[in-house]
């Protein structure tokens, strides 16, 4: 039994579709129904005077090139941070609270800077106590050996590594790339473990 094929007639596709809508792009803004976003960043007692100082270094950059409004709110103590109509992209607004929150740890101003400017930058912070329990002079030694004689084995190990290092207290922030934070941790670590610098 054969079935007879019929050859059907491709049918214009003007009548079978309607016509493409063509849409604006959606401007920052608009991306989150027109809302303003906020960020709040702490400012911890003693980072208080060197903000003061150093304000416009910190204001500019987020301000002029992020698009991004910076405050600061002198009863609550927060650096506010919140999106405009003109900024260019909505991520901007987490790079510059990055920015400020790394200034807010000890970072310098041109350090922290290069938080806005790539990408694949990181901030990590640990204690010394999570890598070994020591107290007392065993703790000021550890602090010692990771600082160095006039913080020569902490830029060493910056240098090598191609990372920042803060060394507040007990704890140590770490600015630099995945990979490289890595490497400068271990260093950190080893130091703190007892290993002698060099």
């Amino acid at each position: 039994m054969e079935i007879e094929t019929v050859p059907s007639e491709p049918k214009p596709e003007s009548d079978s579709l309607p016509p493409k809508p063509k849409f604006e792009p959606l401007k920052a803004h608009e991306m989150s129904d027109g809302r303003v976003q906020f960020r709040k960043v702490s400012v911890p007692p003693h980072r208080y005077s060197p903000l003061k100082k150093y304000w416009m270094d910190v204001y500019t950059p987020i301000y002029e090139q992020m698009m991004i409004d910076i405050r600061m709110n002198l009863k609550a103590r927060k650096v506010e941070l919140k999106t405009r109509t003109d900024t260019p992209d909505i991520s901007n607004l987490q790079k510059c609270a990055d920015f400020v929150q790394a200034f807010m740890l000890g970072f310098d101003v041109a350090d922290a800077i290069a938080l806005l400017r790539l990408d694949e930058l990181y901030v990590e912070s640990f204690e010394i106590k999570n890598v070994k329990t020591l107290r007392g002079e065993h703790l000021s030694r550890a602090i010692g050996r990771l600082s160095g004689k006039g913080g020569k084995t902490k830029f060493a190990i910056e240098n090598a590594t191609k990372t920042r290092i803060v060394i507040a207290d007990t704890k140590i922030h770490v600015l630099g790339s995945f990979a490289n934070i890595k490497i400068a941790r271990n260093s950190l670590c080893s130091l703190i473990l007892g290993s002698p610098a060099g």
